[in-house]
């Protein structure tokens, strides 16, 4: 059984999803820029709800909505919610992206998203997890039309994905008039591989900023970049 994992303020148990606490998430909550404080954010397949988490301490945002498909990933996000310092601005939707995005009339000056992006051809024996991890779940294609007729015409996407999936998911996104503003490339050290790009969005074409960031000079010896970006939240940092 998955232990809570324990925040400077708030807790997230994660027993019931597929999906567990990851960097990917954490850095995506950490990254997402709200210089521009929202009203109103949308959390796209919110599994723990730990980006709504992150938004709620990180914004003043009076609306933090999330969207989880999952029947015990939605439990546990809504219980969650309740549990934390700010269960009277997060609320969670069990639903499917394409019938909340056609029947929701409200539009969101922030939505975040980290999707499903294990799109290899094998498949586990275990649903839930697959549900979760497989980008078949919720295609690239599917999630950028949806945040084009959710998303306010001055708000902001971001959302993490995989590198080499960068250019094709910027030209889907393009398709439907989401432009990229600003890309921070993923390492894990100074040697490896880029993995991830986290992207920023919105309807207006700007020169794009790119920046790379490096998670670990060695193991469990972090970077300066990285304790700046996430020391909010992790307890150790």
């Amino acid at each position: 059984m998955s232990k809570p994992f324990y925040f400077k303020q708030f807790t997230v148990k994660q027993d019931q999803c597929a999906m567990k606490i990851g960097t990917d998430g954490v850095l995506l909550g950490a990254w997402t820029t709200i210089t521009k404080q929202p009203f109103a954010t949308l959390d796209i397949g919110a599994g723990t709800g730990i980006l709504s988490l992150m938004l709620a301490q990180r914004s003043h945002a009076e609306v933090i909505d999330a969207l989880e498909i999952d029947e015990r990933a939605y439990e546990q996000c809504v219980e969650n919610f309740e549990a934390s310092p700010w269960s009277d601005r997060l609320f969670c939707y069990h639903a499917d992206l394409a019938e909340f995005t056609e029947e929701i009339e409200d539009k969101y000056d922030l939505i975040i998203c980290n999707p499903p992006f294990y799109n290899e051809d094998y498949k586990t024996e275990n649903t839930q997890r697959d549900l979760a991890r497989f980008q078949d779940a919720m295609p690239f294609e599917h999630l950028v039309a949806s945040v084009s007729k959710l998303l306010m015409e001055d708000g902001t996407f971001c959302t993490v994905i995989p590198f080499k999936e960068e250019n094709k998911f910027i030209a889907l996104a393009s398709a439907v008039n989401l432009m990229p503003n600003k890309i921070t490339r993923v390492r894990g050290t100074l040697n490896s591989e880029i993995k991830r790009s986290l992207i920023e969005m919105s309807f207006r074409e700007s020169a794009i900023e790119i920046n790379e960031l490096i998670i670990e000079n060695t193991r469990h010896d972090y970077t300066k970049e990285y304790i700046n970006l996430t020391k909010e939240f992790y307890l150790k940092m």
